[in-house]
């Protein structure tokens, strides 16, 4: 794909949504007070002389995901701390609570800017995901959303993919999906800083974009992960380079001062973990930024100051915090969960004279997009259309389920069965086939026992299942030895999965304990690493089920990426499909799994 892609296509502002209700809201991070002479002055209407202080709005979200509709179970609620100390979740999400949100913050606000933090497709729902996140696309352009930096699942698909829904254009397989219309791809630039073209050296889309208003200007830099190849396929980052994101939003920083840009936002695909899930947690108490950690803390330590604020994402965590830049003033970091249950609300006040941002008085809060406003007309029109697109395939029943199979905690329901799944087809390929061993960042979604259509309670559909597994991996069979088996396990608290551990969901049969009281490999117990009652032999040869991105050790299973005897079989929501299908019915549902192979100890 070309270096430099064509300019993105700049449109007037659509009609401003007045909704009735207003929207939840956070106290976040405060920093200190406001200069006196905020907002435009003057001496007569119509003939307003700008003041010194312009307060800018910056509207941020991060980790959509294609999620037009709202996310189902607990991917569509968000926790909130109550004045008590005790805490509530409230349902949240959905595009067209999120355009009335948006549409509703704006008002009054003319200097007013809306930006992502990555991830806004890939992983998607069907009524995205089905239609390579067209759908998503036209979705960001109704909400008026201004610039965005990719994240590790624009990459999915590759990076001409990217280009494409960039540029525009009918996917080049698929073609176009509504008679006689040509997607035109996206109204706002994807960023892409640290990304470049192997070849040309260059990045593969816009490095930054500078946003203007009446002699205000604010520059945005964009970057994802440097680690984006460890968390997509490598097909997906073929003939790519992923550089440095300090060293990176640095450069780019350095070049728009240059250009006489001061104020400078970055919008980076990367994150933290605060110490609480409720999106409402104090991560500066009891000082700056002690509640958080994560790649996001040292990233931001070493960001030049030239930068005033980060808006952040990846981890699909919410916080809105203050850590110290290198000269020790303390910049805002931001996150807004993700699937659109949450967006940030922050305030840059810009000095005309000095044309920076008055770094005391950036103040941010995280406001719950909740269902109780009126729904944007615009987005239902849009959700059914796709919808209607979607129906015959989405709507076709794969199984049946006697309640809510959960896709939380460190094992999870619906893990153990993906798991059993991939198991039951890796026999079929192969009846020496061992065990199953299922990614837990590739399981998206739980399956939720109430209907959401018209299907009838416990009904699985194809929609659904897609949801739960939309990166259409293959079951990949492999031999490894015992002791490369244990290895793998221990590679889920090691190395780069040593800050944040990630726990392979594991088939029925497979059983060991994890300490997480101990530190490194030893909080894998590995003489507790059983199969069928029996101890892992370290010598004897295991075949084991295992999707094609975990197959070319991806999420730093290096070992993964090292078996013998490889056999590729069909995608990996065909395999829960014929798994649901042979084993459940109306009359005979499947009950959701216990989750008890793995023994954690805290």
């Amino acid at each position: 794909m070309s270096a430099t892609p064509h300019p993105y296509r700049r449109r007037r502002r659509t009609t401003r949504f007045l909704a009735a209700a207003a929207g939840v809201a956070t106290v976040g991070a405060l920093v200190a007070a406001m200069p006196a002479s905020a907002g435009e002055t003057g001496k007569k209407p119509g003939h307003q002389k700008p003041g010194r202080y312009q307060d800018v709005q910056l509207l941020s979200f991060n980790d959509l995901h294609g999620n037009l509709e709202p996310p189902a179970g607990s991917s569509g609620r968000v926790t909130e701390l109550q004045p008590d100390g005790t805490s509530k979740t409230i349902d949240a999400g959905g595009v067209e609570y999120l355009a009335t949100h948006l549409r509703q913050a704006r008002e009054g606000n003319k200097y007013s800017v809306t930006a992502a933090g990555g991830d806004m497709v890939g992983a998607s729902p069907l009524i995205s995901g089905l239609f390579h996140d067209e759908p998503t696309i036209e979705a960001l352009n109704k909400l008026d959303l201004d610039v965005t930096s990719v994240g590790n699942h624009e990459f999915d698909e590759g990076a001409k993919e990217l280009g494409r829904l960039q540029k525009g254009g009918c996917h080049p397989t698929d073609g176009c999906y509504v008679e006689g219309k040509k997607f035109k791809g996206a109204d706002f630039p994807y960023l892409a800083a640290n990304v470049l073209d192997e070849k040309t050296k260059k990045p593969i889309l816009k490095p930054y974009w500078v946003w203007k208003k009446n002699g205000v200007k604010v520059g945005f830099i964009g970057v994802t992960l440097e680690d984006t190849p460890g968390v997509v396929s490598a097909e997906g980052v073929k003939g790519l380079k992923f550089k440095d994101e300090v060293e990176t939003i640095n450069k780019y920083a350095k070049e728009l001062e240059k250009q006489g840009v001061k104020s400078v936002v970055a919008l980076i695909h990367e994150g933290g973990l605060p110490a609480s899930a409720a999106y409402n947690y104090d991560c500066d108490s009891p000082g700056a930024g002690d509640g958080i950690s994560g790649p996001i803390v040292d990233i931001a330590k070493n960001i030049t100051p030239k930068v005033d604020a980060l808006v952040t994402g990846h981890t699909h965590a919410a916080y809105a915090c203050t850590i110290n830049d290198p000269s020790g003033k303390p910049r805002m970091v931001t996150s807004a969960a993700s699937f659109g249950r949450l967006y940030t609300d922050t305030t840059l006040t810009y000095d005309r004279w000095t044309g920076d941002i008055a770094r005391t008085s950036v103040a941010s809060a995280n406001h719950v997009v909740t269902r109780t406003v009126p729904k944007a007309t615009d987005m239902t029109e849009l959700i059914t259309k796709w919808n209607t697109l979607a129906a015959p395939i989405g709507n076709k029943p794969i199984g049946y389920i006697s309640g809510d199979i959960s896709n939380v905690g460190t094992e999870s329901p619906i893990g153990d069965l993906i798991a059993d799944a991939q198991l039951a087809y890796g026999k079929e390929l192969d009846p020496e086939t061992d065990l199953a061993l299922m990614n837990p960042g590739g399981i998206r979604a739980p399956l939720t026992f109430a209907a959401k259509g018209a299907e009838g309670d416990g009904v699985v559909t194809y929609a659904e299942g897609f949801t739960v597994q939309p990166f259409a991996n293959t079951v990949n069979l492999q031999n490894f030895t015992g002791a490369q088996l244990v290895q793998v396990l221990k590679e889920q608290v090691t190395g780069v999965n040593a800050a944040s551990p990630k726990v392979l969901q594991i088939s029925k049969g497979l059983t060991y304990t994890l300490d997480l009281t101990k530190t490194g490999a030893d909080r894998v117990v590995a003489d507790s690493v059983k199969l069928n009652g029996a101890a892992i032999d370290p010598a004897a040869t295991y075949r084991v089920a295992t999707n094609s991105f975990l197959a070319g050790g991806g999420d730093g299973f290096t070992t993964l990426g090292q078996g013998t005897g490889d056999l590729v079989g069909d995608d990996d929501l065909a395999a829960l499909e014929k798994y649901l299908l042979a084993n459940s019915s109306a009359t005979n549902p499947i009950a959701p799994p216990a989750a008890d192979r793995i023994t954690v100890v805290k």
